[in-house]
């Protein structure tokens, strides 16, 4: 079970890219420039996955969750205080 969540996970990260010429580098949805921070935005706005999917209608729901689930593991990072 542990593993198949794993690659669950592997396989919606992998719809977060990064580029250093678009964004600002920022992470975004599937090389458009349509930033993972947008979506946390509408989504903490109030905003249902449908009217994130209504208001941008290039993403998919899976793109939803990898913006959340990129998130999660940012917050999750361990980063020592060096």
């Amino acid at each position: 079970m542990k593993l198949a969540y794993l690659s669950t996970m592997e396989t919606l990260l992998s719809r977060i890219t990064t580029n250093p010429r678009q964004c600002g580098g920022r992470p975004c949805i599937r090389g458009m420039r349509i930033r993972v921070a947008d979506v946390l935005q509408l989504f903490a706005a109030g905003l249902s996955a449908e009217q994130v999917l209504a208001e941008m209608p290039d993403l998919e729901a899976a793109d939803l969750q990898a913006a959340l689930q990129y998130a999660a593991h940012q917050i999750d990072y361990f980063r020592s205080a060096a």
